[in-house]
Formats: C-alpha cells, structure tokens, sequence
C-alpha cells in the first residue's frame, strides 16, 4: 500500500457510523479486504489499518518469543479491543461501542492519515493533540529527522 494522504473531518451517527470521505476511500487499494480498528498504544485515538497493512504488523508481532512476560503482557496490551470491520455498500464504517468510549467520540470526529494507516479521532481531542504538539515541533523534528541523510552525497 502506498502512504495515505490526507485530514478530514467527519460526523458519527448515534450507532457508530462514519461515512468515509470519498478521497480517502480512494486510497484504499481493496475495500473488499477489510480493514482492523484498534485502540492507539499512544494517544486516546483509534487506528484504523486496512488489513494488508493489520497482516505485515502482526508478521513483525508473530516474531515475538511468547515465553518473554514482556512480550506476551505487550501482546495481549497491542491487540486489546482490536475488531476486523468492513466499509459497508454505503461507505459507511461502523466504529464498535467499546473503541468510541476509548477514543472519546461523541459526535465530531477527524480522520487523519498516518503514514499506512488513519488515525480516528473526536474533534477536540485532535485539535487539542495538534495544538500541544505544535510547541515543541521544531525541536522534535530536528530530533527524529535532523540527522538522516538519505541522499548518497549527504544531501537531504
């Protein structure tokens, strides 16, 4: 899968329900596949992987020696509320009752991409998320990114 693209704000209806922007619901290279809705390991969000992105991680996981205590108790943490779900013909999603309790969701809520994966968010966890960030996102940036030269002459 290539990198998803894009924010977008949303409404949940009072079963759960979102419709999927049609921009992004074109990002998705099969719809028919699936997708996994599990609760983030760092913020109050839901992270929606579609399932071909939910098989390599769980490839990397399945590597994980289970006679480790840490590695079984950050298993049985990773996959926690984790539900398969499918965009119904309408291009709706059903968000289960249990992942919208976690992530807070009321009403409005925002799609953001993440590299291969979205990011379900309430609207003003999200704002609020991004606002805070914001502060220290230059000292963070040159923390994670400043010392990566992928370019062979040491260009980045």
């Amino acid at each position: 899968m290539s990198t998803l693209i894009g924010t977008y704000e949303c409404k949940v209806d009072a079963k759960g329900r979102l419709m999927i922007p049609a921009p992004l619901k074109k990002q998705f290279s099969s719809l028919e596949d699936g997708f996994v809705l599990k609760r983030s390991v760092f913020q109050n969000c839901i992270e929606l992987f579609p399932m071909g992105e939910w098989n390599k991680m769980m490839a990397k996981i399945n590597k994980l020696n289970r006679f480790v205590k840490k590695n079984d108790d950050f298993i049985r943490r990773f996959t926690a509320g984790v539900k398969v779900v499918e965009i119904d013909a309408t291009g709706r999603l059903l968000i289960p009752k249990d992942l919208m309790v976690f992530g807070q969701i009321d009403k409005d809520l925002v799609l953001s991409s993440s590299i291969n994966i979205i990011e379900i968010w309430d609207k003003t966890l999200y704002e609020n998320a991004i606002e805070n960030a914001a502060v220290d996102f230059a000292e963070l940036a040159e923390e994670v990114m400043g010392n990566l030269n992928e370019d062979e002459n040491g260009i980045s």
